[in-house]
């Protein structure tokens, strides 16, 4: 049998670290989150939307993809809480649905960038 080398024993003294884990359905939602802005193509609607609000018609043209497309994108991304609606007469306009939503998209392409750069 051998003897536990000095680096392991010392790891199993130290302090413990703590933390308060987030409970099961927190982690769930927030892997529906990250599984909903991982697709590239709904991505990139996110990272238009950090600029502000824009009809689907805008988007469609600015992504080169068509509406009903679009609008799927959308319909998706506001059901899993990170796109918000209005409708003005015939137009609906979308945005990001809070400040941590952005926070996290600018966080995560920044940090993308970086590793490119």
């Amino acid at each position: 049998m051998s003897t536990p080398s000095l680096e392991l024993l010392d790891a199993c003294l130290h302090e413990p670290h703590r933390h308060q884990p987030a409970t099961a359905v927190v982690i769930d939602r927030a892997a529906t989150l990250f599984r909903s802005a991982g697709d590239a193509n709904r991505l990139r609607l996110l990272e238009i939307l950090l600029t502000g609000e824009h009809c689907v018609t805008e988007l469609a043209s600015e992504l080169g993809d068509r509406m009903s497309t679009v609008s799927e994108r959308l319909r998706l991304l506001r059901a899993d809480g990170l796109v918000a609606r209005r409708r003005e007469g015939r137009h609906v306009y979308y945005a990001l649905s809070d400040d941590h939503v952005a926070a996290v998209l600018r966080a995560g392409l920044d940090h993308a960038a970086e590793l490119c750069g």
